[in-house]
């Protein structure tokens, strides 16, 4: 098949037959979108549907882009994703964009899921507790960065040490301990979560590395990174791209 065929057998796997209203007002830029985006990017690398949906959902949750969420709520779960998968994607983009943001696209999330008569809220995922998501935090935080971590907590001015207890028992105890999804899968969309950020090239460096250590190798983080590329442009894209290099070079 060509792209233009290709587009139209994965936007109708994804959308069904749905029309959107820039079909008929714009359809040049549509098809442009489309063959683009469905025809040429959704089949590029190593990743499949499932994982091309999450990382589009947490890519429109940090951009804010509230209409595609919605719809790509839908088209997640019509490639097999579960409402857990989906909400727990969401989830992880707080401890990057904040609560108000994540919250707006939690909202996206419920409206698509009380139309399909999805029962909310999901059974929890939730696997610390007060007494111990300090150390099952700094725990995953450990298994993905290493001796580093250490490091950071020690060297810490002792003005800022809250900020270091603060990443290891809320960002890593409080979110990457949930059920869900794995550790591969939570690390490969924190760092798309941080691309789409842009200007934290300092953090897409460590969260390459990251990914290396939990396994997910250079064609998985290109190929997540290619999947970005449409919702947040070439310049984010190509920055994300060179911190890929650095870290792990060709060859």
């Amino acid at each position: 098949m060509n792209r233009v065929e290709k587009s139209r057998e994965k936007y109708k796997q994804l959308f069904g037959n749905e029309v959107t209203a820039v079909n008929h007002t714009d359809p040049d830029f549509q098809d442009i979108l489309n063959h683009f985006i469905f025809g040429e990017v959704s089949y590029q690398g190593n990743l499949d549907d499932k994982k091309h949906e999450l990382i589009t959902l947490v890519v429109l949750t940090v951009n804010q882009m509230l209409p595609q969420l919605h719809a790509h709520v839908s088209a997640a779960l019509n490639v097999g994703l579960t409402p857990v998968e989906i909400k727990e994607a969401v989830y992880q983009c707080a401890p990057y964009i904040g609560f108000p943001m994540t919250l707006n696209a939690i909202h996206e999330v419920n409206d698509v899921f009380i139309s399909k008569e999805i029962s909310l809220p999901l059974e929890s995922q939730k696997q610390v507790d007060e007494a111990n998501r300090f150390d099952k935090g700094l725990a995953v935080q450990m298994e993905i960065f290493g001796e580093v971590i250490t490091k950071m907590h020690e060297s810490a001015p002792s003005n800022q040490k809250h900020i270091q207890e603060y990443l290891s028992a809320f960002c890593f105890g409080d979110f990457y301990t949930r059920g869900g999804l794995d550790l591969n899968t939570r690390e490969l969309l924190t760092l798309c979560i941080i691309t789409a950020l842009g200007g934290a090239e300092g953090q897409v460096k460590a969260h390459v590395q990251g990914n290396k250590n939990v396994g997910n190798n250079k064609l998985t983080l290109i190929s997540a990174i290619t999947h970005c590329l449409p919702y947040i442009g070439f310049p984010r894209t190509l920055n994300a791209l060179a911190c890929v290099n650095e870290v792990i070079p060709e060859n």
